[in-house]
């Protein structure tokens, strides 16, 4: 073989050789980069009615409009809803900077899309069945055909038991299967006897922020319209991977609104003590939703429902082209001010994120 031939070959062959590396480099500084976040949820239920092929046309849809949507419900003084608004009654502010309302509505029949995350850890032994049927019974009033929810329990881990659907009777049969779930034996009677147990091979007992978050990304993320989640805890967090801020962000990228009702046993905790309301505060009112204390009382939840579902069927609904048109992820602050000074209940900012402009 002559020689500039050999030199040719030897060329070719290194250079094919970098070439079929650089998939696996790359996927492996992929990995790295994820190996902090928590794994998806599992198990992917099989009813599953969401696939690839139909987010895909929604994805792009999202990138390429670059409108700021809002939901959001106005209250009186005393909390009540206040219906019949224009958008002459409002002012929209981006960062202290007042914004032109592109489009205004008063909504209460698009589709929703709804979570529901239900706490099965050691702290809601005494709670959970109540949970279970009057979750239930709110999901029959809310949900339409055009409507679609899923659901979530989370204790050591955090599990989807039924995908997309708008079958209430296979969205009740997922409350149901909802556990009790330690990591370890419980024993018979519980109450006062101090902290809730985890799990000694895992150090995690409730994986609140890390189910928020995994609702928000792998959920929500890539639906459009409006887009709730309601949580059934006590607020108490024990060995998520991510702090409160990374759920929030998560809610805030998704465009989630989130309700925690408060549904704690006080008993359960003696002398340790109840600290979970404090955070839960924080979740909503960055994202449009509110906190409401039903303690161990099945009234005051079935009250919590029906008012979660009247503000989902009474928001507006508005949006803006921002004057600040650069996607560069930087979190901006919103305000929504009424101009008879009613409250209004709304996030309290979004990403500028290509994905997250509706």
């Amino acid at each position: 073989m002559p020689k500039f031939l050999s030199t040719a070959l030897i060329l070719a062959l290194t250079f094919l050789a970098l070439w079929m590396a650089v998939p696996s480099a790359v996927a492996q500084q992929a990995s790295a980069q994820q190996s902090s976040a928590p794994q998806s949820i599992r198990p992917a239920s099989a009813s599953g009615q969401k696939t690839g092929g139909d987010q895909e046309p929604i994805e792009t849809l999202k990138v390429n409009v670059n409108v700021v949507g809002l939901f959001f419900n106005v209250k009186d003084k005393h909390g009540a809803l206040i219906p019949n608004l224009t958008k002459d009654d409002f002012g929209v502010f981006e960062d202290g900077k007042p914004q032109t309302i592109k489009y205004f509505s008063a909504e209460s029949n698009l589709p929703l899309t709804l979570g529901i995350l239900i706490d099965s850890s050691g702290s809601q032994v005494n709670v959970l069945g109540m949970e279970k049927e009057v979750g239930g019974a709110f999901l029959r009033q809310i949900l339409t055909e055009k409507d679609e929810a899923f659901v979530i329990d989370f204790d050591v881990d955090v599990s989807l038991l039924q995908d997309f659907t708008h079958d209430v009777h296979r969205l009740q049969a997922a409350l149901n299967k909802a556990k009790i779930n330690t990591g370890v034996a419980l024993p018979p009677i519980l109450g006062g006897g101090g902290p809730v147990p985890t799990s000694p091979t895992t150090n995690r007992g409730t994986l609140l922020y890390d189910a928020v978050y995994l609702a928000s990304h792998d959920m929500l993320a890539k639906e459009v319209g409006r887009k709730a989640m309601i949580l059934l805890t006590d607020g108490e967090d024990e060995g998520s991977q991510l702090k409160l801020r990374d759920a929030i962000e998560a809610a805030q990228k998704a465009d989630a609104i989130v309700y925690v009702l408060l549904c704690a046993d006080r008993g359960f905790y003696g002398s340790f003590g109840y600290s979970g309301e404090g955070e839960m505060k924080k979740l909503t009112e960055q994202t449009g939703g509110r906190v409401i204390d039903v303690g161990n009382k099945y009234d005051k939840l079935k009250e919590a429902f029906d008012q979660v579902a009247n503000e989902l069927r009474s928001q507006y609904n508005l949006g803006y082209t921002p004057t600040n048109t650069v996607l560069d992820g930087s979190y901006r602050k919103l305000e929504i001010k009424s101009k008879q000074n009613y409250k209004i209940q709304a996030r309290a900012g979004y990403y500028a994120t290509a994905h997250n402009q509706e």
